[in-house]
């Protein structure tokens, strides 16, 4: 399953968010979004679990807690939108 994760902190690292969800079950990838012309952090990642009964508890227990100082919004990430 794929999950969006929100309101990141500009110092968040992948290895960040991944040892956040992996306190819930295996990680296939973790992703923090970055502006391709600075490289700095965007505010959200994506999270890959391949077990869908970890991924929901993941999404449940995560959805508003704290990292780094900011509440974190999560939930399952859709389909990107065609331009």
């Amino acid at each position: 399953m794929n999950i969006y994760v929100g309101n990141l902190s500009f110092q968040v690292t992948e290895q960040d968010l991944r040892a956040e969800f992996e306190k819930f079950g295996k990680v296939d990838q973790a992703h923090v979004a970055t502006d391709k012309f600075t490289g700095k952090s965007r505010g959200f990642g994506f999270i890959e679990m391949p077990n869908g009964s970890e991924a929901e508890v993941a999404i449940k227990r995560m959805d508003g807690t704290s990292v780094k100082g900011r509440s974190l919004k999560v939930n399952e990430a859709r389909s990107r939108q065609q331009r």
